[in-house]
């Protein structure tokens, strides 16, 4: 399965400086496979170390973490040579081991000639912990996201429409009307499937919708199941409660997060660490309330925010949502429907390293996303699940601020007029800080 992460290694290992490399990214997005492919492809050779199964390298790591013991005891564990040049080390689930994971300072300092990765399901969460040294300044980082929707296009053979797609954002020209259907019949494939690459690859072996729910399943148990074995006991409960609480939160006219929602009498204090738990595990993504101005992040109201999962069609499936109403969308409530839009929007924005704000004022206008280009420009992003994007929140928000232009996300074609560019459901990909100053 292509990912687009394999050019972000390529750069990493042709890294003049480089330091040791950590994977951050929730349990099954591909982590594991991904390093694997890299090796195969630009290594001769893989020395492969999963903490949670081989305990033997746990036990060699814990009596020394110097960069010279490792590597001489690797080499007697696996029978082979380490090659500098050519063999990758990959650490794997390295959260289980705290002296594995400080390790990677000393190969930073002490043997930055050779290759190192780390991956761990739960990293975000783990490092968290008092008891964890972590090599601050010492590795490079890359986190793994689901499958986008542009790698979906591109490992369902759509490359000749995902090029054209491309070029119809950058030159805001009309999408051909075949062409737009069927990249909107793919969208709401997505919608259904997601981006986890097992659910994925079921799709493409089956062309079928239907057959990725019980993966679907599978993931948000595994989920589940994290949740329980390395949470406190006492918070497991409210982590999962404030997991479940997730579609109900996006089905409201107002979406910012409630904890009433997750229990009656639910606070900050109560659920405010599970949130954060779920967050740090790359499960759910935070989208701030924030005001307007440059930077944002100094204007963010850090206690008014919506939660999105990091996956769409984990989002679909744990609503229980009916597959056929996302192929009907004249059936399906337009509140409903639209819920998944938002999220599959904030993923992909996410996934293009943009930040997650969102702005409302004190009477009831509300813009989905307010996104910062790298020279510091404002561009307020409007979504429409369907045809009608009349918005009278996006209109209130010009009048007040004169942004250089809006965004409106929705089903319409390509497009620029009256100073808002529309960009189809299924180009949200394009959306980068780089080209938000165009």
């Amino acid at each position: 399965m292509e990912r687009k992460a394999m050019n972000e290694l390529i750069k990493w290992k042709d890294k003049k400086n480089r330091k040791p490399l950590l994977l951050y990214g929730a349990r099954q997005v591909g982590k594991t496979y991904l390093v694997k492919e890299f090796a195969n492809k630009y290594f001769k050779d893989i020395i492969y170390v999963n903490f949670e199964t081989n305990k033997i390298i746990g036990q060699i790591i814990d009596e020394n973490i110097s960069p010279k013991y490792i590597i001489e005891n690797l080499e007697i564990a696996f029978n082979k040579k380490i090659d500098k040049d050519n063999t990758l080390i990959f650490f794997d689930e390295i959260q289980k081991n705290t002296r594995a994971l400080t390790s990677l300072k000393y190969f930073q300092e002490e043997a930055p000639e050779y290759y190192v990765i780390g991956a761990g399901s739960l990293l975000g969460v783990h490092i968290k912990k008092k008891e964890f040294s972590f090599p601050v300044g010492k590795v490079d980082f890359l986190t793994i996201y689901p499958l986008s929707f542009e790698e979906f296009l591109i490992n369902t053979n759509n490359q000749l429409l995902l090029d054209k797609i491309k070029e119809c954002y950058e030159t805001n020209s009309i999408m051909p009307t075949l062409m737009h259907k069927k990249a909107l019949d793919l969208y709401y494939d997505y919608l259904a499937v997601g981006g986890m690459p097992e659910v994925v690859q079921e799709f493409i072996n089956s062309g079928s919708t239907i057959n990725a729910i019980d993966y679907q399943k599978d993931i948000i148990e595994s989920y589940k199941n994290d949740i329980t074995k390395y949470s406190e006991p006492s918070d497991a409960n409210k982590i999962i409660a404030t997991f479940d609480s997730i579609p109900i939160q996006l089905a409201k006219d107002n979406k910012k997060f409630q904890y009433k929602l997750v229990q009656k009498g639910g606070t900050s204090t109560i659920f405010g660490d599970s949130i954060d738990w779920l967050a740090n595990a790359g499960i759910v993504n935070k989208c701030i309330k924030t005001k307007i101005g440059v930077p944002l992040k100094m204007y963010e109201e850090l206690d008014s925010f919506k939660l999105y999962m990091n996956d769409v069609g984990l989002l679909t499936n744990l609503s229980e949502f009916p597959l056929y109403l996302i192929k009907n969308r004249e059936a399906a409530n337009e509140m409903m429907i639209g819920m998944l839009t938002e999220n599959y929007v904030a993923s992909a924005l996410k996934y293009n390293g943009l930040n997650l704000d969102y702005w409302k004022n004190d009477f009831d206008s509300e813009v989905d996303f307010i996104l910062q280009s790298e020279n510091g420009l404002i561009i307020p992003v409007e979504v429409k699940s369907s045809i009608h994007t009349k918005s009278k929140s996006l209109n209130n928000y010009i009048k007040d601020y004169k942004p250089k232009y809006a965004i409106r996300i929705s089903s319409k074609n390509f497009g620029f007029k009256n100073n808002i560019k529309s960009v189809p459901l299924y180009a949200v990909f394009c959306i980068n800080k780089s080209n938000l100053d165009n």
